[in-house]
């Protein structure tokens, strides 16, 4: 069904035509079944079935209840996460159609996508109430944008203080090392006492070493 609708998309198919075109792509048990169901129920021949009326049935047919059942939770408890709002609108649509009583309410179904998103955009998107899915998913994505901008200006700004101190520290280190090799330098060398002169004794006469 997935495909078929997707198919419709493209062509802007109108809705009263949806049912008859769809039918058409029917293969294999779904023809059988629908062929089955045209006799039974549509005795006429005349199919005067809406769109979204077929879609239950299709899926009443070939989906297990309880596979419905999940998935309608799992699109009720729909959250972003760490997804993107790209990636959390995709999953969003994919599961919406296992909840038709929200899908049905355009205001409902934006609600529902609005209070899954991550709080820090959720709190921005509140306050505008948009009313139209198109509208939150667009302000969604600005937001998104935005947010990731000023964090890659924050963590860049935050690099250049550091890379600074760092430069800084370096000249330092460069002026500082002659000091310190002269320092080592000359706690290695040996001094060289110079020979003690012989001067003559006032006392005895004689001449000693030393001073």
């Amino acid at each position: 069904m997935r495909e078929i609708e997707k198919i419709f998309r493209a062509i802007r198919c109108a809705e009263e035509d949806k049912v008859t075109l769809a039918t058409y792509m029917l293969q294999e048990r779904a023809d059988v079944w629908w062929a089955s169901l045209l006799r039974t129920r549509f005795e006429d021949g005349a199919i005067d079935v809406a769109w979204d009326e077929f879609v239950r049935l299709i899926r009443a047919k070939f989906v297990p209840e309880h596979v419905q059942d999940r998935m309608e939770q799992e699109f009720l408890s729909l959250a972003q996460g760490s997804m993107t709002v790209l990636e959390y609108e995709a999953r969003f649509s994919k599961l919406s159609k296992y909840a038709p009583h929200i899908m049905a309410d355009e205001r409902r179904k934006t609600k529902k996508f609005v209070m899954g998103l991550k709080p820090s955009l959720r709190t921005r998107l509140v306050a505008f109430d948009h009313r139209t899915l198109d509208e939150a998913l667009s302000a969604a994505c600005r937001q998104e944008g935005e947010m990731e901008k000023y964090l890659e200006e924050k963590k860049a700004s935050q690099k250049r203080p550091a890379a600074t101190f760092q430069r800084q520290d370096k000249k330092k280190t460069v002026y500082q090392t002659p000091q310190r090799s002269v320092a080592v330098g000359s706690s290695q060398v040996p001094s060289v006492r110079s020979p003690g002169v012989k001067k003559e004794c006032p006392h005895c006469g004689k001449t000693h070493g030393g001073t």
